[in-house]
């Protein structure tokens, strides 16, 4: 489980839709555009993102690190270890 201020980063980047990139636990690496934070059909608390036209859920838990992929006034990178 994220903790409350990494969800705020999370929030963050989906209010202002940033381009960012997310890097799994299992290391896998994905860049797009944060859209929302919305549940899955398991339930599970997810980030969506437009990857190419394409909207995608990952897993909150399964997320490793979230890069900004824009220059912002509030971060550049968050680690969820």
């Amino acid at each position: 489980m994220i903790s409350c201020e990494q969800h705020d980063y999370v929030e963050i980047a989906c209010m202002y839709n940033y381009l960012i990139r997310l890097t799994l636990n299992s290391g896998d690496e994905f860049e797009g555009v944060a859209l929302e934070v919305k549940r899955n059909k398991s339930r599970e608390e997810c980030v969506k993102i437009k990857i190419n036209n394409t909207e995608s859920l990952f897993v909150l838990d399964s997320v490793s690190k979230i890069e900004a992929l824009v220059d912002n006034p509030h971060f550049k990178v968050v680690s969820f270890k």
